[in-house]
């Protein structure tokens, strides 16, 4: 067997190097041939892929957080190599969804072991960007755009932009053409969502699957002191969720347009400012090595 592990060594302001020679160590050990590919900012996805088509692999490992598991999706997209998750990031959002073991060398064993292949969507956004996990324009947005210029990592840091935002908290006009039908509300943000909740636990719907071939489009209309405790508590118990303050929407392509130009982020990474987002379903593009755990590949 041979594994290529792609590796942020930023991601989340998590060390990376303890679980890389423990990993280093695991191989030697069952005679596993691997190889590290080390993200640096600077065309790493050409650079990657003259790896894989070197290298061969016949495991890909994507180590780190939502970030580092979308950009190796997408190295892999047209290319018949499985892909299994480690994660190593601050919140590790798309990891918990997928019932990865949160302990990144169980985790390993387990994409080392398992012959459970299931295939994962991703949308394509203004036929340039992908997001496997969850897009967002509007407050999120602006928090990860403030917490990307700062040099501090980790949740603290991302809370205290959290709560500079909601001082400042505005609504602006959108309108979602899908299923032949426009809905156009005053939100204060608008969630693009291949799955159900963000890397903190908090869901922003019931309903999303990342394996089913549909996506769902969440307005959240209304953001207030009783909404914030709902949010928190939902983490731990959905059925604390404020239904009432947010529509759904589901679709397998839709168009969104804004009162302006805003925002987007996608997966954690913010993209450029939009008036108008197209949004394509891209059903089973990556195959994710997985486990039973999984209910979504039960689901399947």
């Amino acid at each position: 067997m041979k594994l290529l592990f792609i590796v942020n060594p930023i991601s989340g302001g998590v060390d990376k190097e303890p679980f890389l020679k423990e990993a280093g160590v695991l191989c030697e050990n069952y005679g596993i041939v691997h190889e590290v590919f080390k993200t640096s900012g600077n065309n790493d996805e050409a650079k990657v892929r003259k790896v894989i088509h070197l290298f061969q692999p016949d495991k890909v490992i994507s180590v780190g957080g939502d970030g580092t598991t979308l950009f190796t999706a997408i190295a892999l997209l047209d290319i018949n190599i499985p892909m299994g998750i480690i994660p190593l990031g601050s919140a590790n959002g798309m990891a918990v969804e997928l019932s990865v073991n949160l302990n990144p060398t169980e985790a390993l064993k387990d994409i080392i072991m398992s012959n459970v292949i299931g295939g994962l969507d991703m949308l394509l956004i203004n036929n340039e960007h992908y997001t496997m996990h969850i897009g967002d324009v509007g407050l999120n947005a602006s928090i990860v755009e403030a917490y990307e210029k700062d040099e501090n990592r980790g949740m603290a840091t991302y809370a205290k932009y959290f709560i500079e935002e909601l001082k400042t908290l505005s609504p602006f006009k959108a309108t979602v053409t899908a299923n032949g039908k426009s809905v156009t509300s005053n939100v204060l943000m608008t969630a693009i969502c291949n799955a159900r909740k963000y890397g903190t636990g908090v869901p922003l719907n019931k309903i999303s699957n990342p394996m089913d071939g549909m996506f769902e489009i969440v307005l959240i209309e209304q953001i207030n002191f009783t909404s914030l405790i709902k949010a928190g508590l939902s983490k731990f118990d959905e059925q604390f969720m404020d239904d009432q303050s947010s529509q759904v929407i589901t679709a397998q392509s839709a168009k969104i347009t804004f009162d302006t130009p805003r925002l987007l982020q996608l997966d954690g990474e913010v993209i450029d400012f939009y008036k108008e987002i197209s949004i394509e379903m891209l059903k089973g593009a990556v195959q994710l090595i997985s486990t039973k755990s999984n209910t979504y590949i039960l689901a399947k």
